[in-house]
């Protein structure tokens, strides 16, 4: 589904530069869960940005099913963001203005659906994550659970194959981040590709691959030969 081949990624200012990501080369496959790991400021979210089309790497090529990304064009690049790829923030990123049914609604209002239809994938997705009894309420009006819930429900509600989350649970305390690191697996099991940044050794054992991170370079991978978390 993802090749990365040769990705560099360097950040100029007036001072100088720095290299976030160094000569990253890495295949993910389609329906795979994968955690990417490593310390602060290793690289970890340039590579999900690069990976998401959030960012363009400096060197190197991205393919996406097949198609280099370098060479599509910026209403390409939006269509795929748009219909492809669904990202899930650590810090929510919700809009307080915004009820629980309106912040996902927002995620679908650059597609072509009448208003029913609309209706009908939010209230879908938000019974599939467990939070329709709220779709009214507002987040101040939510636990941190909760609102990562909404955040999910807003990243899937356009079904898109590959799903990226950075630290999905670093807000969370240790029950409420189980319940999302289940979700994010029964998503998997449903055919969704998923890249996660995480520093948490409890989230990275939901993961089929672990992709270790150091200094901008892949140090280490590791593939699991146990089941996925189940306990």
């Amino acid at each position: 589904m993802l090749k990365l081949h040769g990705i560099a990624r360097v950040y100029r200012d007036g001072e100088g530069q720095a290299q976030a990501l160094c000569n990253i080369n890495v295949e993910i496959g389609e329906g795979e869960f994968i955690a990417v790991m490593g310390p602060s400021g290793c690289g970890k979210s340039s590579l999900l940005n690069i990976m998401g089309l959030l960012d363009k790497p400096t060197a190197g090529r991205y393919l996406f099913r097949g198609e280099d990304m370098s060479l599509a064009s910026e209403a390409r690049l939006s269509d795929i963001r748009k219909n492809e790829v669904g990202v899930i923030f650590q810090a929510f990123n919700l809009l307080e203005e915004l009820s629980v049914y309106r912040n996902v609604e927002l995620a679908l209002l650059y597609h072509t659906l009448s208003s029913s239809e609309r209706r009908r994938r939010v209230m879908t997705v938000l019974e599939k994550v467990g939070i329709a009894h709220r779709s009214h309420h507002h987040p101040h009006q939510l636990s941190g659970g909760q609102q990562q819930r909404v955040a999910i429900a807003r990243a899937i509600v356009a079904t898109p194959s590959l799903l990226l989350a950075d630290e999905p649970t670093g807000n969370l305390d240790s029950a409420n981040g189980r319940e999302v690191m289940d979700l994010l697996k029964r998503l998997n099991a449903e055919g969704t590709t998923i890249v996660m940044v995480t520093h948490n050794p409890f989230d990275a054992d939901y993961a089929q691959r672990v992709i270790n991170l150091f200094d901008g370079s892949v140090v280490l991978e590791s593939r699991r030969t146990v089941p996925i978390r189940n306990d």
